[in-house]
């Protein structure tokens, strides 16, 4: 586990970086919640930052939220980045491990 002097701190209150945490990915300073978690929970999600606080992350306050999403406004490329490495990851797993790859279609419950 990474220490906490190895935890670089942005200049947006709440947001860090730590090496060996999560990809060393911007997340909440605290949590194990990446920035991106919040931005899918607002963009896929289609929750706005109070109901994020209380349906999918009660654990962050209001200003946790806000500041994730105003680093991703700041540092979409980054993110963005992120998400698109773990989908060519997950990508490339699908088709080196087909057996591992549960197909949900078929798995209704």
């Amino acid at each position: 586990m990474a220490s906490q002097a190895s935890t670089t701190h942005t200049e947006y209150a709440h947001i860090v970086h730590t090496p060996g945490l999560l990809g060393g990915e911007a997340r909440i300073d605290g949590h194990r919640i990446r920035v991106r978690d919040v931005v899918a929970a607002r963009d896929r999600g289609g929750m706005t930052p109070e109901e994020i606080t209380s349906t999918a992350y009660p654990n962050l306050t209001l200003a946790q939220v806000y500041a994730a999403l105003a680093y991703y406004e700041d540092h979409r490329g980054e993110i963005d980045r992120a998400v698109e490495d773990e989908a060519r990851f997950l990508e490339q797993f699908r088709r080196e491990h087909p057996e591992l790859v549960r197909d949900h279609a078929s798995h209704k419950g």
